[in-house]
């Protein structure tokens, strides 16, 4: 791999306390080109624009998947990945449903390492800060055939960042507009399903909604995820999501959540979940938390959700498995905590 460092860093130009997720960007980032049937040698550069062509085939056709990570520091200052090899599996199965080819391991995991030894200093060490790593590919063959492009760039950039949302959310259950739908891309973290979503969120925020709930495009009956989360469900003492599916994104968070509520003896049942059993449990007192999971939110409690034209407001419990489930989540990944199930990978 060759690496050209940036001739001067711009770390001590930001203000830490004032970042707004996702603008702001490290020194470095890491690009890998697909020519001529492989990829080639991999290159860590100064973070800067890159050049296109306007016939570039991922504007025209969509060609272009991503991940989401986080690297986090602890209090010694060593820095830490949580479960990274879940997030490269994951991005070669969203490349194969997008016809992109398979990514190296090696060059994945050498990327990643590098990358973050050079931009430690960016890493922020306040509580609920981490540095958010973004790696993605995309079709870059010039060309506007409507085919699988022959060339493509894997790349990797990397901002720190605060909490993404502070506080519960209202949440507006979608009765008409889908995210995906069976045999689609929405298990894929294809670049379209989340511009899909914009203009139906834009509507329900109009309503003072901050996201809305997706259901089944064929009934709209079901819950699948919320934005751009997985969702969890606690009906009297047991904790539900929905099962995963062409349609929902397999979440690492997700997943992980899902182990640590079994060990700790909670009653977990993963099945579908029809809105009018949120609406039901509402009215007998039986629902007691939803919220949404993900890697940018960690655990995100709704307030409340909106479901047509009534609003049902959730009171936060004194018991909460939201709030216990993401000490202990965030206990690992910052390495506050044990981790009996060796999700940490140590990069420093």
């Amino acid at each position: 791999m060759k690496i050209t460092p940036a001739k001067t860093s711009r770390r001590d130009q930001i203000d830490f306390d004032q970042l707004t997720f996702g603008q702001i960007f490290t020194d470095h980032m890491f690009i890998c080109d697909f020519k001529d049937g492989a990829w080639q040698t991999p290159e860590i550069v100064p973070y800067g624009p890159i050049s296109i062509a306007p016939s570039m085939s991922a504007l025209h056709y969509g060609q272009a998947v991503f991940e989401g990570m986080k690297a986090y520091k602890d209090t010694a200052g060593g820095v830490w990945l949580f479960r990274p090899d879940e997030n490269f599996n994951r991005i070669n199965r969203s490349s194969e449903r997008l016809s992109i080819p398979a990514f190296p391991k090696e060059y994945f995991f050498e990327g990643l390492n590098a990358l973050l030894k050079l931009d430690q200093n960016w890493i922020p060490t306040d509580a609920g800060s981490s540095l958010y790593v973004r790696p993605f590919v995309f079709a870059n063959t010039a060309g506007i055939q409507a085919s699988p492009a022959k060339e493509y760039r894997f790349m990797i950039i990397c901002s720190p960042v605060k909490a993404y949302y502070s506080g519960a959310m209202r949440v507006k259950v979608e009765e008409k507009f889908s995210r995906a739908a069976p045999g689609g891309v929405g298990y894929a973290k294809a670049a379209g399903n989340y511009a899909a979503q914009f203009y139906p969120t834009g509507l329900a925020q109009k309503e003072d909604y901050q996201q809305v709930i997706w259901t089944d495009a064929s009934a709209h009956q079901n819950l699948e995820e919320s934005g751009t989360m997985n969702v969890f469900v606690r009906l009297n003492d047991e904790l539900i999501t929905a099962p995963t599916s062409d349609s929902i994104l397999d979440g690492v968070t997700r997943k992980s959540i899902l182990q640590i509520a079994k060990d700790k003896g909670l009653a977990v049942s993963v099945r579908p979940i029809a809105i009018a059993e949120l609406v039901e449990g509402h009215a007998s007192g039986a629902l007691k938390e939803v919220f949404g999971c993900g890697t940018a939110v960690v655990i995100s409690p709704f307030e409340g959700f909106g479901f047509q034209n009534n609003y049902y407001p959730i009171e936060a419990p004194t018991d909460s498995f939201a709030q216990m489930l993401k000490e202990t989540l965030v206990g690992i990944q910052y390495n506050t905590l044990e981790d009996p199930y060796n999700w940490r990978y140590k990069v420093l």
